[in-house]
C-alpha cells in the first residue's frame, strides 16, 4: 500500500473513532488521580488495551503501562508516550463530564493525552501490518511530581530491548488553534526544579514583635530578593522563571507570628550551566536574607527534569 493510501486509512479510521475517543477522553476527566495513585486510571487503559487485542505489560515505575504493536521488523522500534496524573486543583466548571474527585481534577490535559494516545493506538493497531517498525506504547505515571515517572520507568528498562530510535510525546496547548500541531528542532522547552525553602525563627504574640523574630516579614523578603536571580544576575538572552506557588506558616490567627513560614516553587531555565550557577544563587541570597532578619532558612532544590532538545 502507498504512503498516500495509509494516510487516508488513518484521517478515515481517525473520523470513525473520534466520538469514542471524546467519550475515553471525559472518562478521565471525570475521574482524575494524583502522581502515583493512578490505580483505576491504569486499569481502565488495561482494559482498552485489552478489548483491542494488544499486548502489554503494566505496574511500570508506579502505575506505568508499556504496550507493544508489532510491525514487519521487530528490531526498529518508534514509542508514543502520554502521562496520566491530575493536579491537586477543584474543578469548578459546570460540565456533565466535571471531575467527580472534589480537590482533583486534570487541569494540564493529560486526559487528552491518555484519550489520544488510546485513539492512536487503536488505528496502528488496525494498519500494524503496513508498519515497517514496530511501535512502543508508553503511558507515564506522576509526570507531575518528582523524581517523575519516566525516571523510574527507565530504571526498570522501559528503552530497552530494543532502545527506541525515537520518542514522540506531546502535550495540549490552549492558544494554537484546533487541529494545528507545534513541533522544533533543537532546544524546546525548560529545565524544571523544585525549590523549598523552611525559614524558622521564634514565634510570639503580634502585639509585641519585639520580643519575635518575623518570621513572616522574613520569608517575604526571600521570596522579592529571589527575584533579582531573574532580573539582574541571568543572561537576559536565556529564558528562566522563578515562581512561587506556595507560602504558608505554622498555626494561623490573626494576632500570633508563627515560628516557621514555608515557600514552595518552581525554576526553570533553557540553560544547564546557567541552571547550576543559579541554584547556588538560591542558597546564597536565602541564607544571607534570612540571617539579616535573625532568623534561619532551610532550602532544598529538588532537581527535575532537564532542558528538553530535540
Amino acid at each position: 500500500m502507498k504512503d498516500s493510501d495509509i494516510l487516508f486509512l488513518i484521517k478515515e479510521k481517525s473520523t470513525a473513532y473520534l466520538n469514542e475517543i471524546i467519550s475515553i477522553r471525559r472518562h478521565f476527566h471525570m475521574y482524575p488521580e494524583l502522581s502515583f495513585e493512578e490505580k483505576e486510571t491504569s486499569s481502565y487503559i488495561c482494559q482498552k488495551l485489552n478489548s483491542m487485542g494488544i499486548s502489554y505489560k503494566s505496574e511500570i515505575g508506579g502505575y506505568g503501562i508499556v504496550a507493544t504493536i508489532r510491525g514487519k521488523s521487530n528490531d526498529s522500534v518508534v514509542a508514543l508516550r502520554a502521562d496520566m496524573d491530575a493536579l491537586p486543583i477543584f474543578e469548578t466548571n459546570e460540565i456533565t463530564y466535571k471531575s467527580q474527585t472534589d480537590g482533583i481534577m486534570h487541569a494540564c490535559g493529560h486526559d487528552v493525552h491518555m484519550s489520544s494516545l488510546l485513539g492512536a493506538t487503536r488505528i496502528l493497531q488496525d494498519i500494524r501490518e503496513y508498519l515497517p517498525f514496530t511501535i512502543r506504547i508508553i503511558f507515564q505515571p506522576g509526570e507531575e511530581k518528582l523524581p517523575g515517572g519516566a525516571s523510574l520507568m527507565i530504571r526498570e528498562k522501559v528503552l530497552e530491548g530494543p532502545r527506541p530510535e525515537c520518542i514522540v510525546g506531546q502535550h495540549v496547548f490552549p492558544s494554537l488553534p484546533s487541529g494545528k500541531v507545534g513541533i522544533r528542532s533543537g532546544l524546546y522547552m525548560a529545565s524544571s526544579d523544585e525549590i523549598y525553602i523552611e525559614v524558622v525563627g521564634k514565634g510570639g504574640h503580634a502585639a509585641m514583635p519585639h520580643e519575635c523574630t518575623d518570621t513572616i516579614l522574613a520569608a517575604s523578603q526571600i521570596l522579592v530578593s529571589l527575584q533579582q536571580i531573574v532580573a539582574r544576575n541571568g543572561d537576559p538572552s536565556i529564558p528562566t522563571v522563578l515562581s512561587f506557588g506556595r507560602f504558608n506558616s505554622d498555626g494561623g490567627a490573626t494576632n500570633i507570628m508563627p515560628d516557621k513560614v514555608y515557600l514552595a516553587g518552581t525554576f526553570r531555565t533553557m540553560n544547564e550551566k546557567w541552571r547550576s550557577d543559579a541554584h547556588k544563587l538560591i542558597l546564597k541570597i536565602s541564607d544571607e536574607t534570612a540571617k539579616a532578619y535573625g532568623v534561619e532558612c532551610q532550602v532544598k532544590i529538588v532537581i527535575g527534569y532537564p532542558c528538553l532538545y530535540n
